[in-house]
């Protein structure tokens, strides 16, 4: 596959750069100003030719991508194969080869000609939209943050929400994560941690399996559907005064997988009663008992070595405060 670069005006880059360079120095001392370093010119249609060349292997098809002669490009790489010193193509009879220091110059090109082409592209319609990267566990995005999101983006058109889902375990660096929505009891180290919402666990199944149990004695003869954290069906059967039995039911990395194979009467399930309100409401499922066990909410977490940016600070806010007005309804 050829990847072509779209054509941005460079001039306006240098003309960008030189106002704010200009800009800045005037709130900087004099003094400090003159001990820092200021940086040098870059030959940026330069550096655009060789980097659309290098990636085609081709002055032609660089050319057609520029919108500019074969003539222009060639010059423009040997004027900066001139000020460089050393040369960045090997010319073949048939195209063209990258040098030692061509290929050491083209991933670095290609990084920073890609990342001011993503920036840019955040201008669209004359305003900057904020890219916010949210990771959140998938039983939460289903039941409880999709049905909202619409809300968020009418009050807060100008940021871009990514959503990434995962079975709660999560790395907010190593993934680059603005934001991660978990659950457990907060203590995450290395995060700031808002709690969100309480999500005791319930039993819940079709209304077929919730017709023969009279009592939770009666799930000892049902297949109970497991999550990966073993501790949640023994202690809501301690919570319903009952020793636990040994289960032996299929094992699921996601809340939301296990309900729905309890809809189709796999089994009986044991979750958050309100990530499945629709369900509930529709008699899909049925919740047998009023008994509860809590073993954990859902949290807002973020790096501790993260600053707020302006689209976290409303996303932030937003979240927080659709959790108190949800949890006031429920109460």
């Amino acid at each position: 596959m050829v990847i072509r670069r779209r054509a941005w005006p460079l001039p306006h880059y240098r003309a960008f750069a030189a106002v704010a360079q200009t800009r800045i120095i005037a709130t900087i001392p004099k003094k400090i100003y003159w001990q820092a370093s200021v940086r040098t010119y870059l030959p940026l249609n330069g550096l655009r030719a060789f980097e659309s060349s290098a990636r085609h292997l081709s002055f032609t098809r660089a050319a057609q991508e520029l919108n500019v002669t074969q003539a222009a490009v060639s010059q423009q790489v040997r004027l900066l194969e001139e000020r460089l010193g050393c040369v960045l193509f090997k010319r073949l009879p048939r195209g063209l080869g990258l040098t030692d220091e061509g290929r050491a110059l083209l991933p670095v090109l290609s990084d920073a000609f890609s990342r001011i082409e993503n920036v840019l592209k955040q201008f669209a319609g004359g305003h900057f939209h904020e890219v916010l990267t949210v990771g959140v566990v998938g039983t939460f995005a289903v039941g409880w943050l999709m049905p909202r999101l619409q809300s968020f983006r009418q009050a807060h058109p100008f940021v871009e929400l990514r959503l990434l889902t995962n079975n709660n375990l999560v790395d907010l660096a190593a993934e680059g994560l603005d934001f991660a929505i978990r659950f457990g009891e907060g203590n995450w180290p290395g995060t700031h941690n808002a709690a969100l919402l309480d999500a005791p666990l319930t039993v819940l199944c079709t209304p077929q399996i919730a017709r023969r149990l009279a009592t939770p004695a009666d799930l000892a003869r049902e297949t109970l559907l497991r999550s990966y954290r073993s501790d949640e069906w023994p202690a809501w059967l301690a919570a319903a005064g009952l020793a636990a039995w040994p289960l032996h039911g299929p094992v699921f990395d996601s809340s939301r997988l296990m309900v729905e194979a309890a809809t189709q009467g796999a089994g009986v399930a044991l979750a958050p009663r309100r990530m499945f309100s629709r369900e509930l409401q529709s008699s899909v499922l049925v919740s047998p008992f009023s008994i509860e066990v809590h073993t954990g909410s859902y949290w807002l977490t973020w790096l501790k070595t993260r600053a707020l940016s302006p689209a976290m600070q409303l996303f932030h806010d937003w979240l927080l405060a659709q959790a108190v007005n949800r949890s006031t309804a429920i109460n």
